[in-house]
């Protein structure tokens, strides 16, 4: 499952109440649906863990010499947008009620 920056801009980063019975509608047993946001929430906190990480990767000075440590006001920049994100559990619930979310029983 893949997500791009603007679905992920897109997703308001803070919490919102949410109707249990809704969330109970969509699989039939509130436990199940709670299930199926948690495991999309860890695949997308790998993604973006990852994804971050790469990021920073750039930006790394291979050296010997642990003194020289400067800053990079683009990791700085990286790390805000990425504090700015809404929580991968937050995204995983807008995907849920937004239907983007496949899910099925075994």
């Amino acid at each position: 499952m893949s997500t791009s920056k603007r679905s992920l801009s897109s997703v308001n980063p803070l919490v919102e109440t949410r109707d249990v019975i809704m969330l109970k509608n969509k699989t039939g047993n509130l436990y199940e649906s709670i299930t199926v946001i948690s495991r999309r929430a860890s695949q997308l906190a790998v993604t973006m863990k990852e994804e971050l990480h790469r990021k920073l990767d750039e930006f790394t000075i291979h050296g010997d010499n642990l003194e020289e440590i400067h800053e990079n006001k683009e990791q700085i920049e990286i790390s805000r947008i990425y504090e700015r994100m809404a929580n991968p559990a937050l995204q995983a619930v807008n995907e849920f009620f937004d239907d983007k979310i496949y899910h099925r029983k075994k």
